[in-house]
């Protein structure tokens, strides 16, 4: 008896909820991550399928950012290491620690290139309310970067326009 009754105030509950989420329109813009100690916001309609790390299998005569290919869910995808290609650098090591968070995160497939990016750790959905303030990028940012936010505890974030991203020739340029 006792359980028919928790059962339903967990169902009145979770009903209340969802209404209020209805009614006060609720809706997650971003998808939150972080690279390389650095703070990203992808935006959802751009965001694809997260998929956990695969080691991905090496291409040779590419560039230090690009990876390799991964076979996630039956399509091959090109794996990108988000930081080292935004920094220009070659890939960091990541400890076990840290590639036990890691995660590949696929552009949507109306992008039309099949693409993942590495990426240290999920930080979850944001909104519009998460943040204090916001300003353009400083000039000489790459064409990608979209808005930077400031997080109500004085994170900063960097919103990466995955579109842009998809369409630079930079990023379209594998090769060594």
């Amino acid at each position: 008896m006792a359980n028919r009754e928790a059962l339903r105030e967990l169902q009145n509950r979770l009903a209340s909820r969802l209404q209020a989420a209805k009614t006060e329109g609720v809706q997650a813009s971003w998808l939150a991550v972080e690279a390389a100690g650095r703070k990203f916001l992808f935006p959802l309609a751009q965001s694809g399928e997260i998929f956990p790390f695969a080691p991905p299998q090496t291409v040779p005569y590419t560039r230090e950012w690009f990876l390799g290919v991964a076979n996630l869910r039956g399509s091959l995808y090109g794996i990108v290491d988000l930081s080292s290609f935004v920094a220009g650098t070659s890939p960091a090591m990541r400890s076990d620690a840290v590639r036990a968070e890691s995660r590949l995160v696929a552009l949507n497939a109306l992008l039309e290139v099949n693409c993942a990016l590495l990426i240290d750790r999920l930080a979850g959905l944001r909104n519009l309310e998460a943040f204090s303030s916001s300003a353009q990028p400083p000039a000489g940012s790459p064409e990608f970067f979209g808005t930077a936010y400031t997080d109500k505890n004085g994170a900063h974030w960097q919103e990466i326009n995955l579109q842009v991203l998809s369409q630079t020739p930079q990023f379209l340029s594998i090769s060594a």
